[in-house]
């Protein structure tokens, strides 16, 4: 038998409103609204953690930060004899499709350490030094051997060696993984997409995204939103652009499963790592654009699109609470392959939800995110956030409420609700954190997860100026 390739296409950084299929009239984004016209697309998929590193770590680990230790992005030594892999000892979704005898490609953004070396089963690495660069100068390791300075435009570099990855298995028999890992469209935004892109928006009202008064929690650096740029128009019509551009050079990689006449052999799922903010709440960036850590939807909610010919339908849109720590056995399911394994924690596969079938066990009703100590519970009309040790917490109700404006958390006809949604939060992370990695004592404050701590008890990580006192 054999079985389909598979395809998981991640961008950078990328709101759930900056989707043409999701709604917006402004963005541009013809590939990806027409793969969703012959798939599926996820409406309320969320990210385990708005910021880029965790949430990578639970796509392929479909554990949460909590159990698998990544709780901000990964500072420090990307390659090298300092470098490290933060996913080492843990099953991933790679190792289960290499042990079932895919051949593994990744081209693009890794940031989980050690970006220099090919993880088992890779027969193709072409992999970022870090987590993000300019996008006309960029260190890019190619296959453990040999490392690279790429000035070109670095989305198209991405999709140029994807394609030609593509190119060579043509002469293979195995069934191939590949992964295409946009820097797109995280910052910097201003001058450095090609003209054709951001002509597109140098007339864009860019009404999907106001720019409300400051949140009172903004983070800043050198008098600008810590995820945004100085000027902010400038910014805006450089995140337009990066998503456009990705966009096209998504398209030149579907083309080329047409040419090769496979593309009705390919699973291919496009997503984001974590949500992203715009000017959206009064703030730019993610889950770290503000302090205390935000838990907006626009943080911690994702687009998601699959499109599997012959496996699935098309042209649906679905709602149901789903999550990147669903995401290994879900893909390993829709290729014929068991995903037990990454069912341990709160993972499930949505497989059968796709398919429009009675899933085969019980799906929770509600989704989690965390960000060191601040944590999410959300149902389909409520969303608490708890962070330790003294809060703030907030409670939104998703009803009346869908911009999450009005925090209810002090109204005391609402404690007996708040206490049933802190209980619920307190025994879901009982259940599935381990105390080796546990994040909710540490002191995350957005500046990078620089190591791990051979000598504390919980396995936490050094943060700057931290001293390791709890």
């Amino acid at each position: 038998m054999t079985r389909p390739n598979l395809i998981l296409i991640v961008s950078d950084d990328q709101g759930p409103w900056a989707l043409g299929a999701a709604g917006n009239p402004e963005i541009h984004t013809p590939v990806l609204d027409d793969l969703a016209a012959r798939g599926i697309r996820l409406d309320r998929f969320f990210c385990t953690s708005p910021v880029c590193s965790p949430a990578r770590a639970s796509l392929l680990t479909g554990r949460i930060p909590s159990a698998h230790g990544v709780h901000d992005y990964l500072d420090g030594a990307h390659s090298g004899p300092g470098s490290r892999d933060h996913l080492a000892g843990m099953p991933t979704l790679t190792d289960a499709l290499a042990d079932a005898g895919y051949r593994l490609g990744l081209s693009g953004k890794w940031h989980l350490g050690a970006s220099d070396v090919p993880r088992r089963g890779f027969v193709h690495w072409y992999a970022l030094d870090g987590g993000g660069s300019p996008y006309h100068d960029a260190i890019m390791h190619r296959d453990g051997t040999t490392t690279e300075h790429v000035t070109g435009y670095l989305t198209d570099v991405i999709a140029d060696d994807a394609i030609a990855f593509l190119d060579a298995e043509q002469q293979q028999d195995a069934p191939f993984f590949l992964a295409v890992n946009f820097t797109a469209p995280h910052k910097p935004f201003a001058g450095q997409h090609p003209d054709r892109f951001t002509e597109m928006y140098r007339d864009c009202a860019f009404d999907s995204c106001p720019q409300e008064e400051p949140h009172p929690w903004l983070q800043t650096l050198d008098g600008a939103p810590i995820g945004g740029e100085a000027d902010t128009r400038e910014a805006l019509i450089g995140y337009f652009a990066a998503v456009t551009a990705m966009d096209a050079a998504i398209g030149r990689v579907l083309d080329r499963l047409d040419a090769h006449g496979i593309a009705d052999d390919t699973v291919v799922v496009f997503l984001s790592d974590n949500g992203f903010s715009c000017g959206q709440h009064g703030f730019w960036g993610k889950g770290n654009g503000t302090f205390p850590m935000n838990m907006y939807d626009e943080s911690v909610m994702v687009p998601f699109i699959v499109a599997a010919p012959s496996i699935l339908p098309e042209g649906e849109v679905r709602d149901e609470l789903l999550s990147a720590y669903d995401l290994p056995a879900t893909l390993l399911e829709l290729l014929g392959l068991p995903g037990e394994q990454f069912e341990g924690g709160p993972g499930r596969s949505f497989a059968a939800t796709l398919r429009g079938e009675a899933p085969t066990v019980e799906r929770p009703i509600v989704v989690h995110s965390e960000y060191g100590p601040a944590r999410m519970i959300r149902t389909r009309d409520r969303k608490y956030v708890h962070r330790h040790p003294h809060g703030p917490h907030e409670l939104y109700d998703l009803v009346a409420d869908p911009g999450e404006r009005v925090n209810l958390v002090d109204d005391p006809g609402r404690a007996e609700e708040v206490a049933h949604l802190r209980r619920m939060l307190r025994e879901w992370f009982l259940r599935h954190a381990t105390v080796q990695a546990d994040g909710q004592g540490l002191p995350v404050y957005g500046a990078g997860q620089t190591r791990v701590l051979d000598d504390d008890p919980l396995g936490a990580f050094a943060l700057p100026g931290w001293d390791g006192a709890r």
